[in-house]
C-alpha cells in the first residue's frame, strides 16, 4: 500500500481534523508571505528566518500527524491481534519517521 492509498475507515486525525486545517491555512499565510518578501527584495537574513518558521510549523504538524496515526492506526493494528498488520502498521511509521528526518 502506498502512502497515497485510501484507508477504510476514520483516520487517526479525524478527531481534530479542523486544528489541522487551520493550522495548514496559516503556514500556507506564512509561505505567501515569503513570496511576497522575495518579490519585494527582502534582506535574506528575514527570508532565512520566515523560512525556518515556516519548517519548525510543518515539522510541528508533521509530529502531531505521526502521534495521531500511532495513538489510531497502529494501537488498532495491536488490538486486532494480527502480527502481519501491526508489523505493517510499525514499518510504516518506522519508514515514515524516517523521511521526515531527511
Amino acid at each position: 500500500m502506498t502512502a497515497m492509498q485510501e484507508h477504510p475507515g476514520p483516520h487517526g486525525y479525524s478527531a481534530t481534523k479542523e486544528d489541522y486545517v487551520k493550522r495548514l491555512a496559516r503556514i500556507e499565510g506564512q509561505v505567501r508571505g515569503i513570496k511576497r518578501m522575495v518579490e519585494e527584495d527582502t534582506y535574506c537574513i528575514d527570508l532565512l528566518t520566515q523560512i525556518s518558521a515556516v519548517n519548525k510549523a510543518m515539522h510541528s504538524l508533521s509530529l502531531g500527524l505521526v502521534t495521531d496515526h500511532m495513538n489510531h492506526c497502529v494501537l488498532e493494528a495491536v488490538a486486532s491481534g494480527d502480527e502481519d498488520v501491526i508489523t505493517e502498521k510499525v514499518e510504516e511509521v518506522s519508514t515514515t519517521i524516517g523521511r521526515l528526518l531527511r
